[in-house]
């Protein structure tokens, strides 16, 4: 694993302490489940083999054999990341199947059910990602060879709790049911790590493609989802909550277009759009008053006017002194984010509009479509 950049290089700038994926843990409770149904014991630690080479051991919260079959629990540790998962208990309950089987995966309790396409699972599979289920049928292998089995297993995940946490997840708007998703493509959380965010936004839009969905929304926020919603009644699956990450959403559509994409948010959010920053989070771009200014000027306000937005203390501020004077200064911006965002989608067959809201849901500027 390189240590001049990536994730280890974050790790090291932040001091932050890496923590391990659902699909890490569900690889080492299934590995000691099935080394206890072949040879009688638990090994406790248990150690895997991560995707990049790395080796973590795992200490056993649970351990139960019950004749044909064993299960093995291992408590998640998303190390200094603040993931809703972090401290669940990811249990593998494993069975003999006959010569011949394979490994096969079910969703125990708390681990959800695929009812949608769009997703890299098919309709009616556990919710038990691609890579996890390749690192559990490795290590069942291992295992198997290690210790004179088959290698033909029923595999169970469950989570405990997990349909409760899984409601502060993306899982019921994607269509998972039931559950949570069992993740992870490294095996380690890197923590504030945005990628399970921007992963979120490309399944999300996988989902509305293959719902057939031909009009989909980036919103910043639940407000700009109940504001898209009442302008355009989209229905659910066409919503991508995209937070912060409007540069995320633009790439992977201009990858994999639709036909229309609105983005919907705050005032202050999309005037940074406008100013060409793709992050918008507080902490990593700021509102541009200068250019605040020069839409207003351009909008047609006067040079007190526009010297008063270029000093006003938010860009909701610049925005009100804007409309009590009849600037369209909301309307530019949007226009003028419309404009990035199809800088970046760089020809690809999709027309854009976007919409700003206040903190009520009121829409103060927007677009036409181009």
């Amino acid at each position: 694993m390189s240590t001049s950049g990536g994730r280890t290089a974050q790790l090291k700038h932040t001091g932050l302490r890496p923590g391990w994926t659902t699909g890490a843990c569900a690889t080492a409770a299934t590995t000691a489940a099935y080394t206890a149904l072949l040879t009688g014991d638990f090994p406790d630690p248990v150690t895997i083999t991560l995707p990049k080479g790395q080796t973590p051991a795992f200490a056993l919260a649970v351990e139960e054999h019950d004749g044909p079959s064993a299960t093995a629990g291992v408590v998640k540790d998303a190390g200094d990341d603040p993931d809703v998962t972090h401290g669940a208990l990811v249990r593998s309950t494993v069975r003999l199947l006959p010569a011949g089987s394979g490994v096969v995966f079910r969703a125990g309790a708390g681990v959800g059910t695929v009812t949608r396409p769009g997703l890299p699972l098919a309709v009616g599979e556990p919710a038990i990602n691609p890579v996890p289920r390749q690192m559990i049928r490795d290590h069942v292998e291992r295992v198997a060879t290690a210790h004179g089995g088959t290698g033909d297993v029923e595999v169970t995940v469950s989570v405990d709790h997990g349909e409760e946490i899984a409601r502060s997840t993306w899982n019921p708007r994607l269509g998972i049911l039931g559950g949570l998703s069992i993740l992870g493509t490294t095996g380690i959380v890197v923590p504030y790590s945005c990628s399970a965010w921007i992963d979120s936004i490309r399944r999300g839009v996988d989902v509305a493609r293959a719902a057939g969905r031909t009009h989909v929304a980036g919103c910043t926020g639940s407000t700009s989802e109940k504001t898209v919603t009442s302008l355009y009644e989209l229905p659910e699956d066409a919503l991508l909550d995209m937070g912060d990450f409007a540069g995320a959403v633009l790439k992977y559509i201009r990858r994999h277009p639709v036909d229309r994409l609105t983005i919907c948010g705050g005032f202050a959010k999309l005037s940074k759009l406008a100013a060409g920053h793709l992050d918008l989070h507080s902490a990593r771009s700021q509102v541009d008053k200068g250019l605040l200014a020069d839409l207003a000027r351009a909008a047609g306000a006067d040079a007190s006017l526009a010297a008063e937005v270029a000093t006003a203390n938010t860009g909701l501020a610049a925005l009100q002194l804007c409309a009590a004077r009849g600037v369209p200064l909301g309307d530019l911006v949007a226009e003028t984010a419309r404009d990035q965002a199809l800088s970046v989608l760089r020809g690809a067959p999709v027309v854009v509009d976007v919409v700003c809201i206040d903190r009520a849901g009121t829409v103060v500027g927007r677009s036409a479509p181009r």
